[in-house]
């Protein structure tokens, strides 16, 4: 039975960069997690309370699934800084649609008609973005910077900046409602993680990724059609931001273009703390996922300290040091003690 876990969770049958096994990777996870929800039970004031964890199941699918979305790309050995603008933007598109089928009044075909629109605007981000890092062969960073500037004048330039509100009572009901005492915005986040974990473990295109992510020659000469695998990495990455940007629109019921901006950043760190290698190829959902339940432990333990909104910001960005630190040395001391065994 472990095997099959094993070789689900690692299509390659074998360890990750960082020489953990899959299982022993989730479970040194479990156990941060375990010591993070003991240290917080007995710093933070009602940590340990069914509103806290009611609080994390409604935080948590946003992040989880712009991290979705910044993870296949981490994957390929490219990047996609534009994440939260495409999420909002795909938003700002439902929000269009429904109010100009009716605003409060707005029929459930009308709002499937604008689910459908804003998917189809994450995937021409996606494809566009995708189109020129794989056959023009500009950076991904350069790529997805120039897209997030263009979203984010584009959106407020339209909106002047301001929010689009008053939606109907169902779409308020799919952000903020439960389906057998489980958020709704969990249960689409746990379905998205599932469709990630088939798409990378269980399909050609999975498999091509995490090729890309190793080496893009090798995988070129191969016989892989790499331009195509990459524009399906950014077209794939764009429609988890237009689902993204559906439920941070019902959650929060209005929608803006600069809303999370600061959780690109957020996204980065999951991902390493899941051991997601920067230069791409290796790297698991599994892992990635858990990681963004400790973030998210993290960060509701810090408002209950009463820890300062800036100050966690800048606690995230010197948590994304210590990670990147802390890989390179056991890298380096793990290579002295192979030379040495040698």
């Amino acid at each position: 039975m472990n095997s099959l876990v094993s070789t689900f969770l690692n299509p390659k049958g074998g360890k990750s960069a960082s020489g953990a096994s899959p299982l022993g990777e989730i479970g040194g996870l479990l156990a941060v997690l375990a010591a993070l929800v003991i240290g917080l039970s007995l710093t933070a004031p009602h940590f340990l309370s069914a509103a806290t964890f009611t609080s994390i199941a409604f935080q948590l699918p946003e992040l989880g699934l712009l991290t979705l979305a910044m993870l296949i790309p981490l994957l390929s050995g490219g990047l996609n800084l534009a994440i939260t603008f495409s999420a909002n933007l795909s938003g700002l598109v439902l929000a269009w649609v429904l109010k100009a089928g009716g605003g409060a009044d707005a029929g459930l075909l009308v709002f499937l008609v604008g689910v459908m629109a804003a998917i189809a605007v994450g995937a021409l981000i996606g494809l566009v973005m995708g189109l020129v890092v794989a056959y023009i062969g500009a950076h991904p960073i350069l790529v997805s910077l120039a897209m997030m500037i263009f979203l984010r004048g584009l959106g407020e330039f339209i909106t002047r900046g301001g929010d689009v509100a008053g939606f109907p009572p169902y779409v308020v009901a799919l952000g903020q409602g439960t389906l057998l005492g489980i958020p709704v915005p969990l249960i689409i986040l746990i379905a998205a993680i599932l469709l990630w974990m088939l798409i990378l473990n269980r399909t050609r295109l999975g498999f091509s990724i995490y090729m890309l992510g190793s080496n893009l020659e090798a995988t070129r000469y191969s016989g892989v059609n790499t331009g195509r695998a990459l524009t399906m990495v950014y077209v794939l990455s764009g429609i988890m931001c237009s689902i993204a940007g559906i439920v941070m629109l019902a959650r929060f019921n209005s929608v803006r273009v600069g809303h999370g901006e600061s959780y690109v950043l957020i996204t980065v760190l999951a991902c390493f703390l899941g051991r997601v290698d920067p230069f791409g190829g290796f790297g698991r959902v599994v892992p990635v996922a858990i990681s963004l339940v400790i973030l998210q432990v993290i960060g509701s333990g810090l408002n209950l300290l009463g820890t300062n909104q800036h100050l966690a910001t800048a606690l995230w960005g010197a948590t994304l040091i210590l990670v990147m630190v802390i890989r390179a040395l056991w890298s380096r001391l793990r290579l002295d003690f192979l030379f040495r065994r040698r």
